[in-house]
This record gives structure tokens, sequence and C-alpha cells, in this order.
């Protein structure tokens, strides 16, 4: 199984390099006022690519925050719950 996966990460890598080997030409991307930007294709795919993921971590930022205060909250009033059922009530002395 291990073998596999080692082909099939071996395989996306050739694939991946041999896209950015056939694609060194200049492209130009335009921006607003007459801005422009000259870099090879592969950067400004890899850019699009960064700018994307970047992008979808910072959406998912708020709802991280959000499931990690609603788990500490859990797991501190389960951890009290557990804590009151586990103490024995006290033995009284004069019997």
């Amino acid at each position: 199984m291990w073998l596999l996966k080692w082909i099939l990460k071996a395989a996306i890598f050739f694939t991946l390099f041999a896209f950015a080997l056939n694609n060194q030409q200049d492209t130009t991307v335009h921006f607003f006022f007459g801005t422009q930007w000259r870099a090879p294709q592969v950067l400004v795919v890899l850019t699009a690519f960064a700018t994307g993921v970047a992008v979808g971590v910072l959406g998912m930022v708020p709802r991280w925050w959000k499931h990690r205060r609603a788990s500490a909250l859990t797991t501190s009033t389960t951890a009290d719950v557990h804590k009151t059922q586990a103490t024995p009530p006290p033995i009284p002395h004069g019997l």
C-alpha cells in the first residue's frame, strides 16, 4: 500500500514538473489603471493558487475560533460535571 502511495505522489510531482517546464513563456497580467505584471506563466498560476488558498484559510478562521471556543466550553463543563460526580460523599465521623 505504501508503494502505491509513493508511486501516486511521484506521478503527481512529475506531472506538475512537466507542466512547469512546458509553460515557461512570459505572461502579462493586466491590472487596473494600466498596471501590468510580466512573469512566467507557471509563476502566475502558482501565485493564483497560493492566493486562493490564503483567502480560503482566512475565510475559515472565524469558524475555527467559534468551534474552538465551543469545544473548550464543552470540555470545561464536562470536566466540572465529572469532578463533582467523582467525589464521594463525606463520611460522618460520629457513627
